[in-house]
């Protein structure tokens, strides 16, 4: 069977349309095909457009993730409707254009620009008689290729478990409930019901597994605070040279690949500014226009280490066409896990390679750089130092106990380190900034 069928939409899930093979709680793992350019996948993209987005832009982007996932695109299918077919995701006319077109180009995968249900996912691969997903597996099938520490494959097997939960119902025949006449009721229950319950399970088991490595990352996270490190997560759009520019200020070695979503795992690097304070930078997972809610939820933990972050490398390719639409789209993002606030440095990057980019106006916060020759990073740095958050001081302070207003305060705005309480009062050790320090000066020493 692995000979006819050695191509797994998803790269760790085993799946014929219709069938989801399960053993226990585990779906059945296919053996890996080596992408080479002799097994490049003919692709078929299927498009609607519904005025909604801006399908041309959609499809240049879905294009770009084939070729990440090591497909070759053949054709484009696009049509205009006020919305998607329930059943057939196109209506019957493009429906049998692709029919045709996929028996005479001898199409190996039909992808859909959008998220397929079940039933859409069941009638089109009956209709064209050839493999059929949609653009949520698409970027599962590349976050599981990418994903190399243990916590971004655990991640990645959760997004993948939740996405085929969902879509168990009507994938076919062998999935339908018992009941429904005489002599087919029974005290059993359905496949469906069975294999729900196992993939509810794997579910469960990823999210404990993932919820401790979480507590790791946050005590991670409240060290470096405790130990005074001021961090900057660098965020942007998938591709726009993050990990390049973590590699060129600080040497971090980290994998830097023109291709969507080349890093899955933060990485965190020191990096001394040129007035003499350190600050951690933090690379993170690319963004994406419709990023499904899935794959936000299962990489929320890594998300979030742009939410802690004092302030954000909002990074865009200043060649993209679309480089304004993509900024707009990483701070709605930003905005959704809560980052809203945070001090944005815009960065424009790729600009050796960005035909006018040096004349592109930028504001009082921006900057045109270039990670690959080191074009305006000093500019950077100098916008990042002037970003910095206030100077600290740590302090050692006696607060009597008539002086609650002031020991709320500490804990409102700033790191207390210590507490203790004794019969003089309360022996607090705090990082407060300098400003504030008037505030305890009767209270220093203990």
């Amino acid at each position: 069977m692995s000979s006819n069928y050695n191509f797994s939409p998803i790269r760790n899930i085993f799946i014929i349309p219709g069938l989801l093979f399960l053993r226990d709680t585990i779906i059945i793992v296919p053996m890996e095909t080596k992408i080479t350019e002799k097994t490049r996948e003919r692709v078929l993209l299927l498009s609607v457009d519904t005025n909604e987005y801006d399908n041309e832009s959609a499809v240049e982007e879905l294009k770009a993730l084939v070729d990440t996932a090591g497909g070759e695109v053949e054709g484009v299918i696009i049509q205009k409707l006020p919305a998607v077919n329930p059943v057939s995701f196109i209506g019957a006319g493009k429906l049998g254009e692709a029919e045709l077109f996929c028996h005479n180009q001898e199409i190996d995968l039909v992808i859909c620009d959008g998220t397929l249900t079940a039933t859409q996912q069941r009638y089109l691969s009956n209709a064209l008689k050839i493999r059929v997903i949609d653009r949520t597996v698409l970027i599962l099938d590349i976050f599981a290729a990418g994903a190399k520490t243990y916590e971004g494959k655990l991640q990645v097997e959760l997004a993948q478990m939740q996405y085929f939960y969902s879509n168990l119902t009507g994938m076919g025949e062998g999935y339908s409930r018992l009941g429904g006449g005489i002599g087919t009721r029974g005290p059993g229950e359905s496949k469906l019901e069975t294999d729900r319950r196992h993939v509810r399970r794997r579910i469960n088991a990823l999210e404990t597994q993932l919820k401790a490595l979480d507590k790791r990352r946050t005590l991670q996270r409240d060290r470096r605070k405790k130990d005074g490190f001021v961090t900057a997560a660098i965020v942007g759009y998938t591709n726009a040279g993050k990990s390049t520019l973590l590699n060129k200020l600080t040497d971090a070695g980290v994998l830097a690949e023109d291709k969507l979503f080349a890093t899955l795992d933060p990485t965190a690097r020191a990096l001394k500014l040129p007035d003499g304070r350190e600050i951690m930078l933090v690379d993170t997972v690319g963004f994406l226009s419709r990023l499904p809610h899935l794959l936000i939820d299962a990489f929320k933990s890594t998300l979030e280490e742009a939410v802690s972050a004092d302030m954000l490398l909002l990074l865009c390719d200043a060649g993209d066409p679309e480089c304004e639409e993509k900024l707009d789209t990483s701070l709605e993002l930003l905005k959704e896990l809560g980052a809203e606030n945070k001090p944005v440095i815009t960065v424009y990057n790729k600009c050796d390679i960005a035909p006018g980019a040096y004349l592109m106006p930028v504001s009082r916060n921006s900057v045109r750089i270039s990670a690959a020759t080191g074009f305006g990073l000093n500019a950077l740095l100098d916008l990042i130092c002037k970003n910095m958050p206030e100077p600290t001081s740590e302090i050692r302070v006696t607060l009597p106990y008539k002086e609650t207003a002031l020991a709320a305060w500490l804990h409102e705005n700033a790191l207390v380190k210590s507490e203790r309480y004794e019969e003089d009062g309360v022996h607090v050790t705090a990082v407060v900034a300098k400003s504030a320090l008037y505030r305890f000066v009767p209270f220093l020493g203990e």
